[in-house]
């Protein structure tokens, strides 16, 4: 019976892919899927590609590939990662270029036709009015600040450069789980309407998607966490998929984490909302009926994924320029540092109303005793705090006031309360970005997709 077996790339933009040559030297996958995109990371690349306009691709996939390709070829095993961001182009001209210098072959697919940046105005007209699928705000209210908008495309294009041959496949923006989907249904055959499958797929795809995450990375079971062996040299989790409709999970052999019933589960609720409706661009998976069966060693079956159609919509994730943020930080010792740190507080915040500064937003937090916890600090631990950082952030429409607000803090290290521990150099502006998300017919954005081969 045929199976395939998918190995986890990266989880984010800047994650190790030390890993993924576990994966491909002991793991026998036939294919690496990487994940190096999030709404945070195409703030990121916009603001990369302001800077240069052939930037705007996550610049940890050029190399990746130049390290881990040899062994790729050598194994037999496909790439297929999201790396190209706002700029597929130019994330597969880096590649190319690499592999030419190198010697190297390889036939390169680059899926683009996800921005709706520049036919915004063409999709309204078409009568999809891009409103915030949250609030419902109007696009209008926002329109001449946005940056970038990108829907969510499914696995179909990616199935398709794998059909012409593709031993490389680079998107821009597609869903997390499209990655390890497309080549399940490559590979298997799967039908477009077989959606227990496909639900099947999306689920491998979810729980391969953050890398270490699905292994015992990040493991948040009270204190399970410190039983994790070997974080040093985690592996990411692999994938095996068969006809019968069940997925195996495991790791590479001799690597460390863990892959069990309790890191698995953790990994599947991970930013869903229903778990009986977590929707994607190719099925909507319904995780009520999934079994999870811990058969010890680091091997775990999964069964039961059910699905419903996909949706009518694609999603799309926007951003717009929304003010600058101005920083801020100083440190007190003990004793009394969190008094320290709050009083300073209050000194910052006299001076800026002193100038009359047009400032929106405030957030202040306590190093050391709230960043993390917010409001779930337990107020009892704040006064015995050896030390305590202050951080102080204020959004604003002007820029020549986030970049003056550092400025408030250096003088304070002897005009202030005493003890001062440490202060961040002062840093200028910040530009912000707000996410606009919205939902478009699907018909008009997946009819622009291109498909583009090149033979290295």
């Amino acid at each position: 019976m045929k199976s395939v077996r998918i190995g986890a790339g990266l989880g984010f933009y800047g994650d190790s892919w030390q890993p993924v040559r576990a994966s491909i030297e002991r793991g026998s996958v036939q294919y690496i899927a990487s994940d190096h995109l999030s709404e945070l990371t195409l703030a990121i690349l916009q603001k990369d590609r302001q800077k240069d306009p052939s930037a705007g691709y996550a610049r940890d996939g050029p190399p990746m590939l130049a390290e881990l390709w040899p062994l790729a070829v050598k194994h037999g095993v496909k790439f297929i990662l999201n790396a190209g961001g706002l700029n597929p182009q130019g994330a597969r001209e880096a590649i190319a270029r690499t592999f030419r210098e190198k010697g190297w072959k390889a036939t390169i697919a680059t899926v683009s036709g996800d921005s709706a940046l520049e036919r915004l105005d063409e999709l309204r007209a078409a009568g999809e009015p891009l409103a915030h699928m949250d609030t419902g705000a109007a696009l209008d209210t926002v329109r001449s600040r946005m940056l970038f908008a990108n829907a969510y495309l499914g696995a179909k294009p990616i199935v398709r450069a794998l059909e012409q041959g593709a031993d490389i496949v680079l998107t821009g923006r597609v869903a997390d789980a499209a990655l390890s989907l497309a080549p399940l249904v490559h590979e298997l055959g799967w039908k477009w309407d077989d959606w227990d499958k496909l639900a099947l797929g999306l689920t491998v795809g979810h729980l391969l998607e953050c890398s270490g995450q699905g292994s015992g990375g990040n493991f948040g079971s009270a204190a399970e966490w410190a039983g994790i062996p070997d974080y040093a040299h985690l592996g990411y989790p692999i994938a095996e998929v068969g006809a019968d409709a069940s997925a195996l999970f495991t790791k590479a052999p001799g690597t460390g984490g863990r892959v069990s019933f309790d890191t698995l589960r953790q990994q599947l609720l991970y930013e869903v909302h229903n778990p009986h409706a977590y929707v994607s661009p190719d099925v909507v998976l319904d995780m009520g009926a999934i079994k999870i069966d811990d058969q010890g060693g680091d091997r775990v079956k999964l069964t039961g994924a059910r699905g419903a159609p996909r949706p009518d919509k694609l999603k799309i994730v926007g951003g717009y320029h929304d003010g600058w943020m101005g920083t801020g930080m100083i440190g007190f010792s003990w004793p009394q540092a969190y008094a320290k740190c709050k009083k300073a507080a209050e000194t910052i915040r006299i001076l800026v109303a002193e100038r009359g500064w047009p400032v929106e937003d405030t957030n202040v937090e306590y190093i050391g005793y709230n960043s993390l916890l917010g409001a779930n600090a337990d107020p009892t631990y704040r006064d015995q705090l050896n030390e305590c950082f202050l951080r102080m952030t204020i959004r604003t429409r002007e820029r020549k006031v986030a970049d003056a607000y550092g400025r408030l803090f250096p003088w304070l290290g002897l005009s202030g309360p005493p003890y001062v521990g440490s202060m961040k150099g002062v840093q200028g502006a910040k530009e912000l970005l707000g996410i606009w998300p919205t939902l478009v017919a699907r018909e008009l954005m997946e009819s622009k997709v291109e498909i583009a081969v090149e033979k290295i």
